[in-house]
């Protein structure tokens, strides 16, 4: 397979993620996904503000979120973000802790 259409499938299947998350299952709570997978809907936003910015492309955590949410993400939290227990916060704390926070 040559490099561009590894990048255009890639590209596609990150599209198809997106879609499942925002669409097919909005359901589904980013504290429950950063605890299960390590990862959730912000990291992702993440990722695309950082792949955005390597490409001298000058976007904030802000407009990244809203490309990824579709909307503002305090509309998205008012929309689809229920209340966590407190179980889950904590696990999201550590979660939060081995997955995201700089470990350097």
């Amino acid at each position: 397979m040559d490099e561009k259409t590894r990048t255009e499938i890639e590209a596609a299947a990150f599209r198809r993620l997106r879609k499942h998350l925002m669409e097919d299952r909005p359901d589904v709570q980013n504290i429950d996904l950063m605890n299960l997978a390590g990862f959730c809907r912000n990291c992702l936003s993440r990722w695309y503000q950082e792949a955005a910015n390597d490409r001298g492309i000058d976007m904030d955590k802000a407009e990244a979120r809203e490309i990824y949410y579709g909307m503002p993400y305090d509309d998205w939290k008012a929309r689809s973000q229920t209340a966590a227990s407190p179980e889950k916060q904590a696990a999201f704390e550590q979660a939060f802790k081995e997955n995201v926070t700089d470990k350097s």
